[in-house]
C-alpha cells in the first residue's frame, strides 16, 4: 500500500476515533510528553535563549525521531502502518475534548453559574478567569475554540499529510512546548523564545487552512474574508490572527479586546469590530459546530492533497 493511502486511511480512522472517544482520561501520550518536557526543563533551565533552544531540540527532536523510528519499523506492513497512523492521529488531535470543555462552560453560563464557568475556563485556555464576567468568559471560549481548532486539529493533519507519523508527532510536540514555555512570563521570556518561534513557523500552514475552511464552512463567506483581510494582521500572533478573525466574521461576532493572562493585562485589537456584535452564550455552540465542520473539511483536504502528491510521484 502506498504511503499516501496509509495516511488517508489512518488519519480518517484516527479523527473518527477522536470524535467517538475523545482524549483518553489516563495515560494520554501528550500528557506523558509534557511530563518529560517538564523534567527536561528542570535540568536545562537557564535564563538564556540558547538553553531554551536546546530544550526545544531535545524534546521536539526526540519525539519526532522516536516517531520516525516507529514508522520505519512498520513501513513494510501496511496494516500496521495504518494502525500506527490512526493511533498517532487520535493521540495528537483534540477536537472532541475541545468541544466538550467549551460546551461545559457554555452550559454553566446558560444556567447563570458564572463561578462554575470560571472554575472550568483554565481547562480550555490560560486566561485569568477572575478578571472576566459572563460575556468575557463566552468571548474567551469562542476565541479558544477558534485558535485550538488550528492547533489541536488542522495543524496536525497538515503536518501529517506532509510528513506522516513524524509530522503528526512533531507538530504536537512543538505545539505542546509552546503552551508550556512559549509565553512571556519572567521565567520563559528568554528560555521559551525558541519554542514560541518554532511554533509560529510550524503553525503557519495550518492556521491559513483553518481560516480558509472557516470561510467556506461558516455560512458568511464575505464577512469572514473581510474580517480576515482587515484585522488578522493586527493580532499579536501571526497564526491566531487569521483564525480568530475568520471565525469572528463567520460567526458575526467581535473578538479580541482587553484580556488578562496570569495578572498581565493585554489590550488587543478588536477583530470584526465594524460588523460584529458582542459574543453571546449561544455563540459557543455555534463556534463548536463550526470547529467540527472545519476539522472534517481539513481531513478531506489533507487526505486529497496527500493522495494527489502520491499519484504524481508514481
Amino acid at each position: 500500500m502506498r504511503a499516501d493511502r496509509i495516511f488517508a486511511y489512518g488519519a480518517a480512522a484516527g479523527l473518527i476515533g477522536d470524535m467517538l472517544l475523545g482524549d483518553p482520561r489516563r495515560g494520554h501520550p501528550v500528557a506523558a510528553f509534557g511530563r518529560a518536557a517538564a523534567g527536561a526543563e528542570n535540568l536545562l533551565w537557564r535564563d538564556h535563549r540558547g538553553w531554551g533552544a536546546l530544550h526545544t531540540l531535545v524534546c521536539a527532536g526526540g519525539a519526532t525521531g522516536a516517531a520516525a523510528l516507529a514508522a520505519r519499523a512498520v513501513r513494510n506492513r501496511p496494516a500496521a502502518a495504518v494502525a500506527l497512523t490512526a493511533a498517532a492521529t487520535w493521540s495528537v488531535v483534540g477536537g472532541t475534548s475541545l468541544g466538550r470543555e467549551a460546551r461545559a462552560i457554555g452550559g454553566a453560563l446558560a444556567a447563570g453559574d458564572v463561578e462554575l464557568a470560571r472554575e472550568r475556563l483554565p481547562h480550555l485556555c490560560g486566561r485569568d478567569p477572575q478578571a472576566l464576567d459572563g460575556p468575557g468568559i463566552a468571548r474567551a471560549v469562542v476565541e479558544s475554540v477558534a485558535e485550538n481548532t488550528s492547533d489541536a486539529v488542522v495543524g496536525a493533519l497538515v503536518w501529517g499529510a506532509l510528513g506522516g507519523v513524524p509530522g503528526l508527532i512533531g507538530f504536537r510536540a512543538v505545539n505542546t512546548l509552546d503552551a508550556m514555555v512559549g509565553h512571556r512570563s519572567p521565567r520563559h521570556r528568554r528560555y521559551g523564545w525558541a519554542s514560541a518561534r518554532l511554533d509560529d513557523v510550524v503553525g503557519w500552514p495550518g492556521a491559513r487552512l483553518t481560516a480558509a475552511l472557516a470561510v467556506a464552512a461558516g455560512g458568511r463567506p464575505r464577512e469572514a474574508v473581510r474580517a480576515w483581510r482587515a484585522d488578522a494582521h493586527r493580532h499579536p500572533s501571526p497564526n491566531a490572527g487569521p483564525v480568530e478573525a475568520s471565525f469572528a466574521g463567520a460567526l458575526g461576532v467581535r473578538l479580541g479586546g482587553t484580556l488578562a493572562y496570569g495578572g498581565r493585562v493585554e489590550h488587543r485589537p478588536v477583530l470584526n469590530g465594524g460588523a460584529g456584535r458582542d459574543v453571546q452564550v449561544t455563540d459557543i455552540e455555534r463556534a463548536v459546530r463550526l470547529s467540527r465542520r472545519v476539522s472534517v473539511l481539513a481531513l478531506a483536504v489533507c487526505a486529497a492533497g496527500r493522495l494527489a502528491r502520491g499519484r504524481r510521484a508514481t
